[in-house]
């Protein structure tokens, strides 16, 4: 990683989502995102991990203003993203793109996917027309389709393909920055390593800054340069990727790392993943959202009742833990 300052600011995002409400029943609101904050340097990948619920494709969404926030800014090299007109909004979509998990539901059935790829590069002017085409040809040779592959349509193709078509339609307009919404989670263990394996090449050849979203912390554990772990909408821990795998300060970090398989097995030599489920985004608990599944041998009313402070332990290593500092956890 080559960092150059941050590209991407956040702070304080928050986001409400209003649920229900009829005659006989009040709306309520469901806290997706809780008061986020973090960056994103030049040339970097942030690994942004959690459980199903843990708001992390939220955060996505909001960092390319796919969702208005309900509070806090997303600073995009400095520019406010949500204070831009749509002129300046749309010159500002060809810096940021993303890649979605199912790239079935990005493509268009009906659409061949070299005219798929063509579209972006015609609609934002980058090459006349008469050169569109062999600029698709090039980046589906970029992402390791055959070029003759342009005429196919999404179904005649494999999902590892179709996910290629993907990356080669986001990096059609040039951008600097991609979020991968759980780019692999769909595909074959074989075929997520080769896709990682071309993440990566892409970020090195074209400086490319990534916000790689996983459920699995083994999926960036050789891409991410920082993760930042989610739970119930709030950041648990956050922290430079080798500093988070060799010395995870969270229970909740652990507890997602102990449960890997493919990782190394922690000391002790057992699977922790803690009991139950992320809680509903309708009925958050008090005080520490992840005190109901906690192991931690500390654990007490403090952490029912207190809510914990997202705190710098060591150097850019950063944890919301009441006991994170208790090292027999």
């Amino acid at each position: 990683m080559t960092a150059h300052g941050p590209l991407v600011e956040v702070v304080g995002l928050t986001k409400l989502f209003r649920v229900g409400g009829s005659l006989f029943g009040r709306a309520q609101s469901l806290r997706a995102v809780d008061e986020v904050s973090f960056v994103i340097h030049r040339g970097e990948t942030l690994g942004l991990v959690g459980e199903s619920g843990s708001g992390k494709t939220t955060v996505a969404r909001l960092l390319l203003r796919l969702l208005e926030p309900t509070a806090g800014t997303v600073r995009f090299d400095g520019q406010d993203i949500y204070a831009m007109t749509p002129t300046t909004l749309r010159a500002l979509r060809r810096r940021m793109q993303i890649v979605f998990q199912d790239a079935s539901g990005a493509l268009n059935p009906r659409m061949r996917v070299g005219t798929a790829v063509r579209e972006p590069i015609i609609v934002h002017r980058l090459r006349p027309k008469n050169e569109a085409d062999q600029r698709v040809a090039q980046l589906f040779d970029e992402v390791g389709l055959d070029p003759s592959l342009v005429r196919s349509y999404p179904h005649e193709l494999s999902g590892g393909q179709r996910q290629r078509v993907g990356i080669a339609r986001a990096l059609a307009v040039e951008p600097e920055f991609l979020v991968l919404d759980e780019p692999v989670s769909a595909l074959d263990v074989s075929v997520q390593a080769q896709v990682l394996n071309l993440l990566a090449s892409l970020r090195d050849r074209h400086g490319l800054t990534y916000c790689f979203i996983a459920h699995d912390l083994s999926v960036v554990h050789h891409l991410a340069d920082r993760v930042i772990v989610m739970y119930a909408g709030n950041i648990m821990e956050s922290a430079p990727a080798v500093a988070l795998f060799n010395d995870a300060r969270h229970p909740y970090t652990k507890a997602l790392l102990s449960s890997i398989p493919s990782l190394s097995a922690p000391p002790s030599g057992a699977r922790t993943m803690a009991p139950g489920d992320t809680p509903s985004a309708l009925e958050r608990p008090t005080g520490c959202p992840f005190h109901p599944r906690c192991p931690h041998p500390r654990k007490d009313s403090r952490c029912n009742t207190e809510i914990p402070v997202l705190r710098t332990l060591d150097a850019d290593h950063a944890t919301a833990c009441h006991y994170a500092d208790v090292r027999d956890a």
